[in-house]
């Protein structure tokens, strides 16, 4: 299930064969509903009217905006090897090590899709799914970024390795800063957990670390908006250079 008029509607232009059916509020009628309900009628959705306890009771939350969707898989790539094989250009990778916040895990791929990365990849265990919370905040971004999870996180890292993709892990201790780093080839960014940050394996098999600078009494940031700098330093770094 998901919900929202982003994740929706996004689902609805991207991959509207896997939309079985569309319930919505019976007392909206705005502009934004209208353009939702005419999508919905040309992809040949099949479209329920409900009210908002109905529609509360089958997401869990009062926050879906009067539009829940019932939908299949997406046809996304769910491995690496399919992603890497078509990936033109330098892979731009965000890889999250045990994100438990649905809430991050939204805003991580939002952020990701903005930045152009290829994909986020994620431990299966000890971290969040993509849930209809996540895919809600992400804004559309579920349905056009990979999210793929792994077995072994570590193991993954390793596999990256051997493809020349270079691996730039995020530490508040790290003694090079982000604009010390080069993005500018294939690489993938690894960021750690909302409170123990990078996993020891994990931080040992990253080929360099760099810190996030911090001019402020803060000590740290939230993951997504870690993820976003840097993303977009990659993104700066690549443009700068052509690539």
């Amino acid at each position: 299930m998901i919900f929202g008029f982003h994740a929706v509607t996004a689902r609805l232009r991207h991959e509207a064969g896997t939309v079985e059916e569309i319930y919505v509020d019976a007392a909206r009628h705005d502009p934004r509903m209208r353009e939702l309900l005419r999508a919905a009628q040309a992809a040949n959705v099949r479209i329920i009217q409900a009210d908002e306890t109905r529609l509360s009771n089958i997401v869990g939350t009062r926050r879906h905006q009067g539009v829940v969707a019932k939908a299949g898989e997406l046809s996304l790539a769910r491995n690496l090897d399919e992603l890497l094989d078509v990936v033109v250009g330098p892979p731009l990778l965000l890889i999250l090590d045990g994100i438990t916040d649905p809430h991050n895990l939204g805003a991580c791929l939002r952020v990701a899709d903005g930045a152009g990365a290829h994909a986020v990849i994620a431990p299966k265990d000890r971290a969040v799914g993509l849930n209809a919370t996540a895919a809600k905040v992400a804004s559309g971004a579920a349905e056009t970024v990979p999210y793929i999870t792994v077995t072994n996180l570590a193991r993954t890292m390793r596999d990256l390795k051997e493809r020349d993709i270079w691996l730039i892990g995020t530490t508040e201790d790290a003694e090079k800063g982000l604009y010390e780093a080069d993005f500018s080839g294939a690489a993938a960014l690894v960021m750690g957990s909302e409170g123990e940050g990078l996993r020891r394996l994990t931080r040992e098999t990253c080929d360099v670390l760099v810190s996030v600078p911090m001019f402020g009494s803060v000590e740290s940031l939230n993951v997504s908006v870690a993820s976003g700098i840097c993303l977009y330093e990659a993104r700066r770094q690549r443009i700068a250079r052509g690539a």
